[in-house]
């Protein structure tokens, strides 16, 4: 495709990324979920009326807002609360989301430094918009003459989210009781074999912040991005299952795949933002208008 269709391709990949803020999204018919007066969460139109068969946890909508009933005055109680109404909605078959339940706990917090204000399961997060962070790692050769070719993961085709798509290296979300760097490594080692030696010398390069919405419900997630040159010569391997292949690839054809349906969204948009540059971005979206 031309430059100029590949960049059209990557414009509408940024708005699809961030369309909670369109003008035509849900936000505006959103509840926000509040713990203890601070708003942790988005939570859907389709969601918030169910909430109100729940009235030990949930207390009824209030200027434009949702809260735990003040009696759950701990993070323990508020996570037991909140996870046995969540079991019942699995077990219900109300939300297709909850079929990919992952018995992994993700920290629900107003801020990012905080301490959580209590733990939910990964699946249910986006019925409730809670933030949502992750690692992404950016695994790379430079080879004797100096060409960067970089590794892409192509996704297991039982992954619950974007079976058989293309992928980071490595890459996985920020579980309760484990910090940033302890991810990369643990995401290095699990789905690409990566040893630790080696996951360890990944170096930070920026975060990247967005929320879309889908029939799912509001995902507003922040992705710590790294990067991870490997030894010329090393191939990653499969290990928890969770890819079905490898390919090292030059950049040129990375930066040709990212503006195809082949390449998980998400991933693409941070390729496109990282690899390219911002300003390279918005000087073609201002292009576009």
């Amino acid at each position: 495709m031309s430059q100029s269709q590949w960049s059209q391709k990557i414009v509408q990949l940024l708005r699809r990324m961030n369309n909670f803020y369109s003008p035509d999204s849900c936000r505006a018919s959103c509840l926000r979920f509040e713990i203890n007066g601070a708003q942790v969460g988005w939570i859907p139109p389709q969601v918030a009326p169910l909430l109100s068969r729940f009235p030990d946890v949930f207390s009824p909508p209030q200027g434009g807002a949702v809260s735990l009933r003040p009696s759950l005055d701990s993070p323990g109680r508020r996570t037991e609360a909140v996870d046995a109404v969540l079991r019942t909605l699995r077990q219900e078959g109300t939300f297709s989301c909850l079929k990919g339940w992952r018995d992994e706990k993700y920290s629900v917090m107003s801020k990012f430094s905080e301490a959580p204000l209590m733990l939910m399961e990964r699946s249910a997060t986006s019925l409730f918009g809670v933030k949502r962070s992750g690692v992404h790692i950016n695994g790379y050769t430079v080879s004797d003459g100096g060409e960067v070719s970089m590794w892409l993961a192509r996704r297991s085709p039982t992954k619950q989210t974007y079976p058989g798509l293309l992928d980071h290296v490595a890459a996985g979300g920020l579980a309760a009781g484990l910090d940033i760097k302890q991810t990369v490594v643990k995401e290095c080692e699990e789905e690409a074999c990566i040893p630790a030696a080696i996951a360890e010398k990944a170096r930070p390069v920026s975060t990247v912040s967005y929320t879309y919405e889908d029939e799912d419900g509001v995902y507003p997630e922040s992705q710590f991005v790294f990067d991870l040159e490997l030894p010329v010569g090393f191939k990653p391997k499969v290990g928890d299952g969770e890819v079905q292949e490898f390919y090292l690839l030059p950049m040129e054809k990375v930066k040709e795949l990212m503006a195809t349906d082949d390449f998980k969204p998400n991933c693409a948009m941070r390729h496109a933002i990282r690899n390219l540059g911002q300003d390279s971005i918005r000087h073609w979206s201002e292009a576009e208008d």
